[in-house]
């Protein structure tokens, strides 16, 4: 899918007079995420606490799923992927992009850094094998999912994480931070160019 039509879908969705200094399309970082915010609906879960069954599980099969045993994983083999108490700017914004039951799609997430606000977009459903069509619907799908004002983003900076030197880390003001992702075959200049504009 071509960067253009993403382009012209954010100057779309910004308000009249914001101007767009920066976006990048990138992944949720993998690792342990803050807690959901407290009014969040709350995924249904087993009873019971976590056990070595239910870690081994999460190891083997990743479509079998309990809460503890995803926690476990998550820090183990990616670490932490952000943190901040229940309701924070980060809670929020992780919350947004992964609702408890999504619907399974593909989606691309897009962080935008305007002369004004940190957006946080979700594309429309993306196909792997997709036609013009299908990624033209999937850009005009694209919509505002969390965003916040300059002033609530604290800093914003890429750097290393294990084995991925293109890991974007965005802090907020009330102490929370979440980081974002691009995978290694792809370049982490737009990363760097949000970070620059937040940053400034």
């Amino acid at each position: 899918m071509e960067d253009t039509g993403y382009r012209d879908r954010i100057g779309q969705l910004v308000e009249p007079g914001e101007q767009v200094l920066a976006y990048a399309k990138a992944d949720a970082a993998h690792g342990a995420p803050p807690p959901p915010p407290p009014d969040a609906a709350k995924p249904e879960a087993p009873a019971g606490g976590v056990s070595i069954g239910a870690v081994l599980l999460n190891l083997i099969s990743p479509l079998i799923s309990w809460a503890w045993g995803d926690r476990l994983v998550d820090r183990v083999i990616w670490g932490i992927a952000g943190r901040g108490a229940p309701g924070s700017a980060a809670s929020r914004l992780h919350h947004a992009l992964r609702p408890p039951k999504p619907d399974l799609a593909v989606r691309d997430i897009l962080l935008v850094a305007t002369d004004r606000r940190l957006l946080v977009c979700l594309s429309g459903p993306v196909k792997l094998l997709s036609s013009r069509e299908d990624d033209e619907r999937s850009v005009a799908e694209t919509g505002i999912a969390w965003s916040a004002s300059r002033a609530e983003v604290a800093s914003a900076r890429v750097g290393w994480h294990r084995l991925n030197p293109k890991r974007l880390r965005l802090d907020f003001a009330d102490g929370s931070w979440l980081a974002f992702t691009v995978p290694i075959a792809e370049s982490g200049r737009p990363l760097r160019d949000v970070a620059a504009a937040l940053s400034a």
